[in-house]
């Protein structure tokens, strides 16, 4: 079986990362994997660049001008506004011709059209759309928030601020998108449950045949016990890529640290250590307990952010499927969330984790991000609890669970 994913990037961003470890999967599984690329970073044999440099330049500028003209030239919103306006044509590319399957990842930016895509459906190769996002839902956002659009139809989009109306970019770009799933018979990916039901209640996607599986993580085998944390401090750990970033929630998290401080020695009981970028470095001002900050650490140091911490926290407002909380527990770090989201697929409540209530109201939040924090520390900060955990998370999201599961996908689409 041969299958060519594609994505915009090898090695940039999530969902760069996690298509890059499904196509090593898919070959340590016997599966002849590929992955084309606008962007390429890794010195990997199986990605290629999907076109000539200056191609694939053009399609990127072209799609980007065509939105910022539409945007009324302001820089704001220009890279949280995605059409698939524009991109290369991906279907004459040997690894389209010679492929099986074609396994669509995160293919804006000059990657793919939505014409382009609809050419690769015309080929008659069999077409699965991994989704790391909302994006194939709505008209032209990747998480709509508190927008519900995207249940109907898009529309006076709030991301086109004062150029919002009726029938404006994502409008048409909803219709676009009406009229290829209307046309194509492209089967989704919904990497956590929590997609799924968004997808099932949009108006693009609730007929669409979809089949859940979660992103692959690199596990250990076996697991490994860890020293117990025979200290007096309980240490939280919280890291993103950019961790200031709004939907990472970080007000949340520093006004849970302020509720914490003040519990009874909550300032010798508790230290924060965080990772990530920063747009603003004051953004962590107001954080109330022992704090380290470590700035953006490379892949090759994740596991000693974990090693070196007893609870992982994520404020987020929303995610798809957070890989902190999985790595976290692989690691031996007890998750404390939200339950918005695809948490609730990497956690057990009380038996691996701690999911906590979301709340619009921020002094709500973060009061269930404290209360969350001092059960974990107080009821699951145990080795039968790291070994329950590690458990949990190998039958989920290991490399060879993952590839079986698209094997058997790809396999039975096939047999269609």
């Amino acid at each position: 079986m041969r299958v060519t994913l594609i994505n915009k990037s090898d090695s940039t961003g999530g969902a760069a990362v996690v298509s890059m470890r499904l196509v090593n999967a898919l070959r340590d599984a016997g599966i002849d994997a590929r992955m084309l690329v606008t962007e390429k970073k890794t010195d990997s044999p199986h990605v290629a660049l999907a076109a000539q440099p200056l191609m694939m330049r053009r399609a990127f500028l072209a799609e980007r001008l065509a939105i910022f003209a539409r945007l009324g030239f302001k820089r704001e919103n220009l890279f949280k506004v995605d059409t698939c306006g524009d991109g290369v044509a991906l279907w004459r590319h040997p690894w389209v011709r010679d492929a099986d399957i074609i396994c669509l990842n995160w293919v804006n930016q000059g990657v793919l059209s939505l014409r382009g895509i609809r050419r690769l459906a015309e080929t008659g190769k069999k077409i699965v759309w991994t989704m790391h996002d909302m994006w194939c839902m709505t008209g032209v956002c990747h998480h709509a928030g508190t927008c519900d659009g995207f249940r109907s139809h898009c529309g006076n989009c709030p991301l086109m601020g004062s150029r919002k109306s009726p029938r404006d970019l994502s409008f048409r770009t909803w219709q676009r998108k009406d009229d290829l799933r209307r046309h194509t018979g492209i089967h989704y990916v919904a990497v956590s449950n929590w997609l799924a039901e968004r997808a099932a209640a949009s108006s693009l996607l609730a007929d669409a045949d979809m089949t859940v599986i979660p992103n692959a993580f690199p596990l250990d085998e076996k697991y490994t016990p860890r020293p117990d944390n025979t200290g007096k401090t309980v240490r939280l750990l919280i890291g993103a890529a950019r961790l200031d970033d709004p939907i990472k929630g970080l007000p949340i998290l520093i006004e849970a640290s302020q509720l914490l401080a003040e519990q009874p020695g909550g300032q010798r009981r508790y230290r924060l250590i965080t990772y990530g970028g920063l747009k603003n470095p004051a953004a962590l001002d107001g954080i109330a307990i022992p704090h380290t900050h470590l700035g953006t650490i490379p892949p090759s140091r994740i596991r000693e952010a974990y090693d070196n911490a007893d609870i992982v926290v994520s404020t987020s407002l929303y995610e798809t499927l957070p890989g902190t909380l999985v790595e976290g527990q692989a690691y031996g770090c007890v998750p404390v969330a939200f339950d918005r989201g695809g948490q609730a697929d990497i956690i057990d409540h009380g038996k691996t984790g701690c999911i906590v209530p979301f709340a619009d109201d921020i002094h709500a939040a973060a009061a269930g991000i404290a209360d969350g924090i001092a059960s974990a520390a107080a009821n699951l900060m145990t080795e039968e609890t790291r070994h329950t955990m590690f458990e949990a998370v190998r039958s989920k999201f290991a490399a060879p669970a993952v590839a079986a599961r698209y094997t058997d996908l790809f396999s039975r689409i096939l047999r269609q």
